[in-house]
């Protein structure tokens, strides 16, 4: 018999996984404005920001002044991404109080998304620790190609387990598998996630999906069953590593809140809200997004979920630099 949780928590990674790879840059006023919209929309967890070389990540060369503009509401966790021990000291003189400290479980992606190793990248991820753990954050210990690289094919699920179990003996205080290739399945989601799950001892297991071949929806639905209760997305489906070839962008939040919410399962996020937000942001870009209920929950005659939609009006900004 298949059993689902009565709700979910999603994280909203938009504003820095959606947009790092973007070629136009979105000034910080209006990310600030896309973070305000999404906290508007009921988000809890946010993703703002990752401290990375602003050379390689042009988009978000303005963390420190990200964070310092932030207007932070009650009962919200804002956090950011660290690659390295710069990157995660970066975040703490920032103020961030939580901060996911991710490496990859592929050598080759680790190698050209953080010009480290995999060896190198393990040790590191020690240092990022110790950086944290002495400044009072909040650690997400994230592992990058959980489920195969574009570069090296499939990664053997006993070393993601391994290295899934290093990071919980070290302290991290969630743990989160990224799909970052859009290569998992419903299988092998159940196989790794279950095992993940178990060893996690009720610490939160997040699973950050892309949608590369189609199968997100699907992962989610395996993902639930196997115990996990917290997922990232990002509005539109936008996002994407600029260091994977044939990258595409994330499960988009709406299509995901919206298929909880038809099966009576919790999220606490409006979904047209961020709807409003995706349409806004495709306007600003200039292109269309791989996600589908942002312009479906455009219709009046929208009559797909259980509960009623609240009115809404869209979240907008120009194009001005």
């Amino acid at each position: 018999m298949l059993t689902y949780p009565e709700s979910v928590v999603i994280e909203e990674q938009g504003p820095r996984d959606g947009l790092q790879a973007e070629t136009l840059f979105v000034p910080t006023a209006t990310k600030l404005e896309l973070i305000q919209a999404c906290v508007d929309s009921g988000l809890k967890r946010i993703q703002v920001t990752s401290f990375v070389n602003p050379q390689m990540v042009p988009q978000l060369a303005d963390a420190e002044d990200l964070c310092a503009g932030l207007r932070k509401a009650d009962g919200v966790i804002y956090s950011a991404l660290a690659l390295n021990a710069r990157g995660m000291q970066r975040a703490v003189d920032a103020g961030m109080t939580h901060v996911e400290a991710s490496i990859s479980a592929s050598d080759a992606h680790s190698r050209r998304n953080a010009n480290l190793s995999l060896p190198e990248a393990r040790r590191i991820f020690r240092d990022m620790l110790k950086i944290a753990m002495s400044a009072g954050v909040a650690v997400r210990g994230g592992l990058q190609c959980v489920f195969g690289c574009r570069y090296e094919g499939r990664i053997d699920p006993a070393a993601v387990i391994d290295m899934a179990r290093q990071h919980l003996d070290q302290g991290v205080d969630e743990i989160a598998l990224a799909d970052s290739t859009g290569m998992a399945d419903p299988r092998s989601v159940a196989e790794i996630c279950s095992a993940v799950v178990e060893i996690a001892g009720g610490k939160p297991v997040f699973l950050h999906l892309h949608d590369t071949e189609g199968k997100g929806l699907a992962n989610v639905l395996s993902a639930m069953q196997a115990g996990v209760r917290h997922f990232d997305a990002t509005f539109g489906g936008t996002g994407g590593c600029p260091f994977i070839k044939g990258a595409t962008g994330n499960i988009a939040t709406e299509d995901v809140v919206v298929m909880l919410d038809q099966m009576g399962i919790r999220s606490g996020i409006d979904a047209a809200g961020i709807a409003a937000v995706s349409r806004s942001l495709e306007d600003y870009l200039g292109r269309r997004f791989s996600g589908k209920m942002h312009r479906l929950l455009a219709r009046d005659d929208i009559r797909i979920l259980r509960r009623s939609l609240p009115d809404f009006k869209a979240w907008g900004t120009s194009n001005e630099p």
